[in-house]
């Protein structure tokens, strides 16, 4: 296995819940493995349960979670490897927290309306992330019905703020997978390399 480069990196796949990021994040990272590359996979709805084993999601553990893991993802820069981060990271501090931690860093947003978005996530199912995360957010915000374990949902009761300095930006409405994948591995194989 190589090392991409000589000093470590880190793309942040960021976008809405039920954008594709993960799955973007996961051909890209299938790739660059298949190419020899060394690279660490970071998903926020795995290393939540890490940090916190029973989440809360609320607003405190979040920005407390999102610190965590920008500091395991500058920790294996700084070993050299290459991280692909999977989270939402929808306040635009908590990228450029990363930014400032990271001396090779670089946003990819998958950009997808939100009921598209709201449409995929209805038929993921549960596992690390609640099922119907969108369904129920809508339904507490019309009803006040509360779900235990959902905390704000990201596009309903807080926005999603978007970064016009964003390195790479793929239009998941437009794109499948292999075209979203084949645009982040261009703008990778040319950022890889520049200083």
């Amino acid at each position: 296995m190589k090392h991409a480069g000589r000093r470590g990196w880190a793309l942040w796949f960021v976008g809405l819940p039920g954008s594709g990021k993960s799955s973007v994040a996961k051909a890209v990272l299938e790739e660059l493995r298949a190419r020899g590359h060394r690279v660490e996979h970071l998903e926020m709805d795995a290393r939540r349960k890490v940090y916190f084993p029973s989440p809360t999601y609320s607003s405190e553990e979040r920005a407390k979670a999102y610190d965590l893991f920008v500091e395991e993802a500058a920790s294996l820069t700084q070993q050299g490897l290459g991280v692909i981060m999977d989270g939402t990271a929808f306040r635009l501090a908590m990228r450029h927290a990363a930014r400032q931690r990271m001396a090779k860093f670089a946003e990819v947003y998958i950009r997808c309306p939100l009921n598209m978005a709201m449409t995929r996530e209805r038929s993921r199912p549960g596992g690390l992330v609640m099922a119907g995360l969108y369904e129920k957010a809508l339904d507490r915000k019309r009803t006040g019905r509360q779900y235990p374990g959902l905390g704000q949902v990201i596009g309903v009761d807080v926005p999603f703020e978007e970064d016009p300095g964003a390195e790479c930006v793929v239009d998941s409405e437009r794109m499948n997978v292999i075209e979203a994948r084949d645009k982040v591995l261009a703008f990778w194989d040319a950022w890889s390399r520049s200083t």
